[in-house]
């Protein structure tokens, strides 16, 4: 690591076949595009593979997570920016998760348990209000307005940490 410079990796969430559901993609191929290559800036696509958020996390000091939310009773291209703390209450343990189905959010509680001291603190998560899941590959004109938002905001909050 660059003295003076945060390990930082951004993980996109969403399936490109489910109309808004893509909207954690579409931000990060659009970082991809925005922010220079960087060795302290990780850029990833999760696609629908939260388990490997386990071992993605390993040498990062701050990770920033994009996602769709569904069912929130807010307008789609809603924006939420949930703290860390939040995250950590997530369920730390739930005998009936199985590997295909995991969440990021219980995968990162067992990251957690996993990585212990190397587990990062810094963890931003922005979400984005969907209701449209339909199988298309398209994104409704408000959640891509909001993902556009999305970039600004982790391109200024990347920028911020140098």
């Amino acid at each position: 690591m660059e003295i003076g410079k945060i390990n930082t990796a951004i993980m996109g969430f969403g399936n490109p076949c489910r109309s808004d559901d893509a909207i954690g993609i579409y931000v990060i191929d659009e970082l991809k595009k925005q922010i220079p290559q960087q060795s302290n800036i990780t850029i990833l696509d999760m696609g629908t593979g939260a388990f490997e958020v386990l071992f993605k996390l390993k040498g990062h000091q701050k990770i920033i997570l994009v996602d769709a939310v569904m069912n929130t009773g807010e307008p789609a291209g809603t924006l939420y920016k949930v703290p860390g703390e939040e995250v950590a209450s997530a369920p730390q343990d739930d005998p009936m998760v199985f590997l295909h189905s995991i969440k990021w959010d219980q995968a990162l509680s067992y990251a957690k348990k996993i990585l212990r001291h190397e587990y990062p603190e810094d963890i931003s998560v922005y979400l984005i209000a969907i209701d449209d899941t339909r199988l298309e590959m398209h994104l409704s004109e408000p959640v891509k307005k909001a993902g556009d938002k999305i970039v600004t905001l982790i391109k200024e909050a990347v920028i911020l940490d140098y």
